[in-house]
């Protein structure tokens, strides 16, 4: 073999291990300023939980909470008790007990209405609020009775899948319908998440689970239509109660007309927010709010209780938020339509165990 053909073989080799030295080194600096970014952001972290600011500890325990993906973190630094603390912490200005369902007057004979359901046939109307921070969708539903938990199985098992709201409404031929409680969820993608609810969960007067957990709010409506509110529920005290649909979340924002002052004055974070309320005259309150979005950055539970207020909500109880966030209408040609602005990042909705559904009015 030639000298010059020797050295082009040579040359020829040289050239991809060159490469992948090239290669390795980059992969090594993009490796060790994510381990840098990492340990910094570690340390910020576990500077906040473990140090001398209560506050600036609960306000990140609490926003951590909210997203799928950073609900365990808080646990991590400060423990699970601690996290239950905190949690419970946002029900503290509330007293114990049940709201009181004489606090409420349903009417659906039209007496003494003034002409805000003149427009809506049906008893049925969206109204878009905007805040500093957010978009809001306010649907008002004329008569409680339409309003009702949809459970995604009668049996629940985490061997079963929840069901999407977009499936679960054309099954149910529902008017509309927003998502409900909490659910199991371990920020993975496993199809276990979303099978089965956290807490109470009562449909149709019957108890389909109860698992104990310690939620820290509860909302459901009793035999006679009126939404019921409490920092706590049991199977027991649905029963005397008379409670016929209703599932766990929370914290309850207003009770009694009594607004939460514990969380309204908590900094949650700024996430989408679904919640329910029910105004003195019997109207229900569905709110879906908008966030993690250029237009909409979202909402905290301080805002939800504002756009309650507002609404006149005499009984108020926040939902399962930030990406389960959202809210379906069907139109007069059936069509059913998302009335929310959900995450560009979704391609459907998330799988569910429990949404709240409005039937169509009698007649439709």
């Amino acid at each position: 073999m030639s000298e010059e053909r020797r050295r082009g073989g040579e040359q020829v080799r040289k050239k991809p291990r060159r490469f992948l030295r090239y290669l390795l080194r980059a992969l090594l600096a993009v490796l060790g300023t994510a381990a840098v970014l990492l340990a910094g952001l570690w340390m910020i972290l576990d500077e906040v939980f473990n140090g001398p600011s209560e506050t600036a500890r609960n306000r990140l325990t609490m926003s951590l909470l909210e997203a799928s993906a950073t609900k365990w973190v808080p646990a991590v630094f400060i423990g699970g008790d601690a996290v239950g603390r905190i949690q419970a912490k946002v029900a503290d200005s509330l007293p114990d007990g049940q709201s009181d369902p004489t606090r409420v007057v349903v009417r659906n004979d039209g007496a003494g209405e003034s002409d805000e359901w003149a427009g809506c046939p049906d008893g049925l109307r969206v109204e878009e609020v905007r805040g500093d921070t957010y978009n809001a969708y306010v649907m008002l539903v004329r008569d409680p009775s339409r309003v009702y938990l949809c459970p995604s199985s009668r049996r629940y098992s985490r061997s079963r899948p929840g069901t999407r709201i977009t499936k679960q409404i054309e099954a149910e031929g529902a008017a509309a319908a927003v998502n409900g409680g909490a659910f199991f969820d371990n920020g993975t993608i496993s199809p276990e998440v979303g099978s089965v609810p956290c807490g109470l969960v009562v449909s149709q007067g019957e108890v389909l689970w109860d698992d104990g957990s310690s939620y820290y709010g509860f909302a459901g409506f009793n035999e006679d239509d009126i939404l019921v509110v409490s920092k706590t529920m049991s199977a027991k005290e649905a029963g005397e109660a008379r409670i016929r649909d209703g599932c766990c979340y929370g914290p309850v924002l207003i009770k009694d007309g009594a607004v939460n002052e514990e969380a309204y004055n908590t900094n949650s974070g700024y996430n989408p927010r679904t919640a329910i309320g029910q105004r003195a005259d019997g109207a229900v309150l569905l709110l879906c709010i908008d966030g993690r979005q250029a237009g909409s950055l979202g909402a905290t539970y301080g805002d939800i209780i504002d756009v309650m207020v507002e609404y006149g909500a005499v009984n108020a109880c926040n939902l399962d938020g930030g990406s389960s966030t959202v809210m379906l209408q069907r139109d007069g040609d059936g069509t059913v339509r998302t009335v929310n602005n959900v995450s560009l990042l979704q391609e459907e909705p998330r799988r569910m165990p429990t949404f709240f559904m409005v039937r169509p009015q009698d007649g439709a």
